[in-house]
């Protein structure tokens, strides 16, 4: 629970009820993380982790899947770090220059506790990348959970709570989406890494929604 606390002294949207839901939310989040994980460690999602992956190794060696590969490695590029810092970098410079200093706090916070939950988990875990398939990404951390998918989830879900509008939650979506599957197309996670991932950024997410200041996001566009 501790670790899904944020800092205090902010401006809240919601009552106690809304970030008591959001904690109980970020809790549940970690314990399905831990779930996925025993279960994955037992062996027991082995048949559906493999059958996803030799099923997109098939589907690279086609025609439309060699078209699909470098879509896919931009996607998987462009949820990198050095790339999520860079938007994130962008994202803050923007709230600040229109005066949301409240906003780019929140944000700040967010991002870097999250990074933060997402490093401890991996090391708690310590597990390795999968070997099914050659790799077509270069890696070097530990696979469950991905944080490709967890630190986009909590990005593109923390600006599209900011902006507050439709359009900008269904891009979100789709980035989120496709960075996840491009993590299992290029063979350097398991479906169930992607998974535990975005459970874990959401449930982060859900807790820090709680936390937005108030007059912001839910109440203005961006």
């Amino acid at each position: 629970m501790k670790a899904c606390w944020p800092p205090m002294g902010v401006r809240y949207i919601s009552d106690r009820r809304h970030w008591q839901a959001g904690a109980g939310a970020c809790a549940l989040a970690l314990l399905a993380v831990l779930l996925i994980a025993f279960v994955q460690g037992a062996g027991w999602l082995d048949a559906f982790n493999h059958s996803l992956m030799n099923a997109a190794g098939a589907a690279r060696d086609t025609g439309w899947g060699a078209h699909a590969t470098p879509l896919l490695r931009l996607a998987t590029t462009l949820g990198d770090t050095i790339f999520r810092l860079g938007i994130l970098t962008l994202a803050l410079g923007w709230l600040a220059w229109r005066g949301r200093r409240r906003d780019a706090v929140w944000l700040a916070a967010l991002m870097a506790g999250g990074t933060l939950l997402n490093l401890a988990l991996k090391q708690l875990f310590s597990a390795p990348r999968p070997d099914l398939l050659p790799h077509l990404d270069i890696v070097a951390s530990y696979s469950f959970p991905s944080g490709h998918a967890a630190g986009n989830m909590m990005l593109f879900g923390a600006l599209a709570l900011l902006a507050a509008r439709r359009s900008v939650w269904l891009a979100a979506g789709l980035m989120i989406g496709l960075i996840g599957i491009s993590r299992v197309w290029l063979g350097v996670h398991w479906p169930t890494d992607v998974l535990a991932g975005w459970i874990e950024g959401l449930g982060w997410l859900l807790l820090w929604r709680a936390f937005l200041p108030a007059g912001r996001g839910e109440q203005q566009g961006a």
